[in-house]
């Protein structure tokens, strides 16, 4: 059976907080579906610099963004490697916090553009906010039209906290971690779905990488497959 690399991003500029508390069960759970085949990481953007993209296009031309004195390479290479991603990302002024952004836009110009090519990832969303309607369900329909702008396809949440993702209100200042210990009946509901989009996302990547395999010349006659396609071939 082929190997999974599930690939956690925590897209909190802040250390600990409820972004990656969230993750760290999404990325336990998603282990705990299949342990002899599930390799699991976890990258924060916190202390880390992305530079926003200028749309130069060079990228175009050289296959890679020109842009090389700050973390982003870093992040692309464990992008690319993986076979599924999970966001976990705060809510910012109804959106995702810059530095996100910043490589968010610049994986989308240098890999999709440059290649164009179909990633075919399995995605997952998770964010948090500060009440119900916040801006937590802005943040995954921008991460969803993500997924499908790199050829990637996007695993929902679980009733009743998203359909797109898992949104999780945190009243500030209090903690997830602290309404948790409490067994708040919301943070609780937000753990069991966060666990569930973890769980679903190595199942639908089991199934797909499964499949691949299977029709891989048939992929190759028809292109725009070499992303997944090279994944397969180091699995």
């Amino acid at each position: 059976m082929q190997s999974i690399q599930v690939l956690g991003i925590c897209g909190s500029p802040r250390k600990n907080k409820s972004s990656r508390f969230m993750l760290d069960f999404a990325l336990e759970a998603a282990e705990a579906t299949a342990p002899e085949i599930v390799k699991i990481e976890l990258y924060s953007i916190s202390g880390k610099t992305f530079h926003p993209c200028d749309s130069c296009h060079q990228c175009e031309r050289l296959g890679y963004c020109r842009k090389t004195d700050d973390d982003f390479a870093e992040l692309r290479d464990k992008w690319l490697a993986a076979d599924a991603v999970i966001y976990s990302v705060p809510v910012y002024h109804m959106g995702i916090p810059s530095q996100l952004k910043s490589f968010i836009d610049r994986v989308g110009h240098s890999v999709q553009e440059g290649f164009n090519d179909r990633a075919l990832k399995v995605m997952g969303f998770l964010t948090s906010g500060s009440g119900f309607a916040s801006g937590q369900e802005s943040v995954m329909i921008f991460l969803n039209s993500h997924a499908v702008m790199m050829g990637c396809i996007p695993i929902g949440g679980l009733w009743p906290v998203g359909y797109i993702g898992v949104g999780a209100r945190v009243p500030y200042p209090k903690t997830m971690r602290a309404a948790y210990a409490e067994q708040d009946e919301h943070t609780v509901e937000v753990v069991k779905a966060t666990k569930e989009l973890g769980k679903q996302i190595v199942l639908v990547t089991m199934l797909l990488k499964s499949g691949g395999a299977q029709n891989r010349e048939l992929l190759k006659q028809n292109g725009g497959f070499n992303l997944f396609l090279q994944r397969l071939g180091s699995s």
